[in-house]
C-alpha cells in the first residue's frame, strides 16, 4: 500500500514543478536579467548532472580524466558528437587497459 502513496507523492511533486511556473508567470518576462538567467539554467543543470557522472563512470579518476580531456579537445575542434563520444570512450578504455 505504501508504494501507491510514494507514486502519488511523486506525481504530485512532478505536477507542481510544471504547474507553478505557468501560474506565476502568466505574462511574458520582460526583465533582461531574469530572461538571461533562465536561458542558462538548462546548461547549468545538465553540467551539474553530467560532470560527476563522467568521473564516477569508469571507477578510476585517471581514466575518466583522459576520456574527458579527449572529449573536450575533440569538441573544441568541432568534431561530430558521435566521433567525440566514441573517441572519449576509446581513450578511457585504452588508458584503463594501459594503466592496469
Amino acid at each position: 500500500m505504501s508504494i501507491v502513496i510514494y507514486i502519488a507523492v511523486m506525481a504530485g511533486v512532478t505536477y507542481l514543478i510544471r504547474m507553478i511556473p505557468l501560474t506565476v508567470f502568466r505574462r511574458q518576462i520582460k526583465s533582461r536579467f531574469f530572461r538571461s538567467f533562465l536561458y542558462y539554467v538548462p546548461y547549468a543543470v545538465l553540467s551539474a548532472m553530467t560532470v560527476p557522472a563522467i568521473f564516477y563512470a569508469t571507477g578510476n579518476m585517471a581514466t575518466a580524466a583522459v576520456g574527458t580531456a579527449v572529449a573536450v579537445l575533440l569538441a573544441y575542434f568541432d568534431m561530430p558528437l558521435i566521433v567525440v563520444a566514441l573517441a572519449a570512450s576509446a581513450a578511457a578504455f585504452l588508458s584503463d587497459f594501459i594503466l592496469y
